[in-house]
């Protein structure tokens, strides 16, 4: 975090009944900030952002927005604003209309005032000229941007988004995802989404809290959440990692299927085991090895046990030698390399760099 902190959480809890949604949140997000919070369904992370926006009161802690502790402070009196999973179009108004709705109580305004300020948001999501068309009449991404200008109108200090994307296609999902980078950076503001989706939270953020059954179980950059994950079960939750038990003697492990491997103390980020336990290690980081190519030093051998073919990559299902089960294997599809068929034996270059020791 490079900026202040504009959101504070100390020891939040939040309490339904018996049920703990949260335990104990404690976080910093900066001001300028594109932030998301990840997690499985029923994690927390959609309470967590309903507790900032005001929809919900904590049970026990404090929650800080611009330095200013917002106890008793109802939601339409803090510096933010919510785009919707749903968007919360009104159907029967006109774009323009919808996008005026926040300001329908601000009297220091006057009509032209509001006006160019409808016509200025709809320019910044892409929607100029839409001002009068039909809400009901528009696109799932449209609606979109829609809600989106209307979050923004109120210039809010912190822009709260719940899983915004979700009901997209995929390709206008993608689309909307650097849509939405491209606008945080050009407004400036706190951004903090709630997702499930992986891949979309390491696409957008500047860094990530993984949640797990009401609280944080790693904080990170993208980066460092992929590469050097806390635990075994933030790495399994982050794309796809591959995971083999290991001997421990030291920094030096003998993995099974693998062989030996000498690693760093920050390759093992909860601290080195004892005795026993398992690496980590993503498919891009292994690759198959094909006749003629240089053998690197570090070489496993395997059985093709299954494929599945993307066009521009495979991901192999490798059965290394003396292991119960296989890891996954994803190599670039270039022209003139074949593809393996199940069955055939296949020779993995692996980078003992790339491994992730877990207790």
């Amino acid at each position: 975090m490079k900026n202040p902190p504009i959101v504070s959480l100390r020891g939040v809890h939040k309490y339904y009944g018996n049920y703990h949604a949260l335990r104990g949140i404690d976080l910093d997000i900066g001001a300028g900030e594109f932030f998301s919070l990840l997690g499985p369904s029923g994690c927390g992370k959609t309470t967590l952002l309903r507790t900032i926006a005001g929809f919900e009161d904590p049970s026990d802690g404090v929650l800080l927005l611009d330095g200013k502790d917002m106890a008793h402070v109802p939601a339409n009196r803090r510096p933010t604003n919510m785009v919707f999973q749903s968007y919360a179009i009104f159907p029967h108004l006109t774009v323009a209309e919808n996008v005026a709705f926040g300001l329908r109580r601000r009297s220091d305004l006057d009509r032209s005032a509001k006006q160019k300020m409808v016509e200025e948001s709809l320019e910044m999501v892409g929607l100029g000229g839409y001002g009068g068309r039909a809400a009901h009449a528009l696109s799932g991404g449209q609606r979109q941007r829609v809600a989106l200008a209307r979050a923004l109108i109120l210039h809010p200090k912190v822009l709260l988004l719940d899983e915004p994307l979700s009901a997209l296609d995929k390709k206008l999902r993608e689309q909307m995802q650097n849509e939405l980078r491209r606008l945080q950076r050009h407004v400036g503001i706190t951004f903090i989404l709630v997702t499930h989706d992986q891949e979309e939270a390491l696409i957008m953020s500047d860094r990530i809290a993984v949640m797990f059954e009401g609280e944080i179980a790693q904080l990170a950059d993208p980066q460092t959440l992929y590469r050097r994950p806390v635990t075994r079960r933030v790495a399994d939750f982050i794309g796809v990692m591959n995971f083999l038990p290991a001997k421990v003697d030291g920094r030096t492990l003998e993995i099974a299927g693998l062989g030996r491997a000498e690693v760093q103390p920050d390759q093992a980020p909860s601290g080195m085991p004892s005795g026993s336990g398992h690496i980590g290690i993503r498919p891009e980081t292994m690759s198959v090895l094909f006749e003629g190519e240089k053998t690197p030093v570090r070489v496993a051998d395997g059985k093709v046990v299954e494929l599945a073919y993307y066009g521009d990559m495979t991901y192999y299902q490798v059965l290394l030698d003396g292991t119960e089960s296989p890891v996954t294997v994803s190599m670039k599809n270039l022209v003139g390399r074949k593809v393996l068929e199940r069955g055939d034996r296949a020779r993995i270059s692996w980078d003992e760099r790339s491994l992730v020791v877990f207790p």
